[in-house]
């Protein structure tokens, strides 16, 4: 029961795939570049650090004022990254790693499926995102001159 992959796919989102330095969050939110995808605001930025993707949920307290329903909203959107974060790393093994934000916007508590489908778009999205970004960066640091 071998299987033909050299890395099993793993359905975890252990901490250090979870975006909880300060720093970090301050750059994502100063320097990333957004997309809208209802019901989710996307803020995204290139790990300035070797890792992991890292993510971050949240849910407006405006809104939603108890926190049990904070916590649903937050519980099904985690769930649904982690079974679909493959996506990230399906494509290429040498991606950069990304910051990444997820603002649910939603006026009320929403279906898990809604929330997986428009999940998985955004992913596919951030894959492209992030790839005319990367690409933009190794064409800006190519026509820099080498002064040493």
């Amino acid at each position: 029961m071998s299987q033909s992959t050299t890395h099993p796919l793993k359905h975890t989102f252990p901490k250090a795939e979870r975006l909880h330095s300060k720093k970090l969050i301050q750059e994502l939110f100063q320097k990333g570049s957004s997309f809208y995808l209802y019901p989710f605001k996307v803020l995204y930025c290139l790990s300035p650090v070797e890792g992991p993707h890292q993510a971050l949920f949240s849910v407006s307290k405006r809104k939603f004022k108890r926190a049990v329903d904070r916590n649903l909203i937050k519980r099904k959107i985690k769930e649904a990254y982690r079974l679909n974060k493959h996506i990230l790393t399906s494509d290429q093994e040498q991606q950069p790693s990304l910051l990444i934000a997820y603002i649910y916007t939603g006026k009320e508590i929403p279906d898990y499926h809604f929330l997986e489908k428009r999940l998985s778009k955004s992913l596919r999205r951030l894959v492209d995102n992030s790839q005319k970004q990367s690409l933009g960066n190794e064409a800006i640091q190519k026509k820099k001159p080498d002064r040493t």
